[in-house]
């Protein structure tokens, strides 16, 4: 992974709705009463309640790696140690990290099986 530094435009939402709805099957929706993308019913990011942040689909091998390599912007709460999510500060993330980053999370949530309704699993 290689650090990327913070650019002159600071990332916002809308930067973040952009890229995601530009993905193949990503649909904007909500998610504990928040903006967010899923692949048929499949969390894939969404608006971290701080407003400043960014909860994203990740693997465990690659959030450790995110976090190693800029603390700053990539970090975790307590609440997801267990979970494969990683918080990402929108004011530092450059925007080709996150068009990657977004990416990688859609293919995750496009290979999970597809939700039964009535079904709450997004953290």
């Amino acid at each position: 992974m290689t650090k990327r530094q913070p650019v002159d435009t600071e990332v916002t939402f809308d930067t973040v709705r952009k890229i995601a709805l530009a993905l193949d099957n990503v649909e904007e929706s909500t998610s504990y009463g928040t903006p967010a993308f899923k692949v048929r019913g499949s969390l894939v990011a969404r608006l971290h309640q701080d407003g400043c942040s960014l909860v994203l689909r990740t693997g465990f091998e690659e959030r450790a790696e995110l976090m190693a390599a800029d603390p700053e912007t990539y970090y975790i709460t307590d609440h997801y140690l267990n979970y494969p999510w990683v918080l990402v500060r929108l004011s530092r993330v450059h925007p080709d990290a996150l068009r990657d980053l977004l990416g990688g999370a859609r293919r995750l949530a496009a290979a999970e099986k597809p939700r039964k309704s009535g079904r709450r699993r997004n953290k």
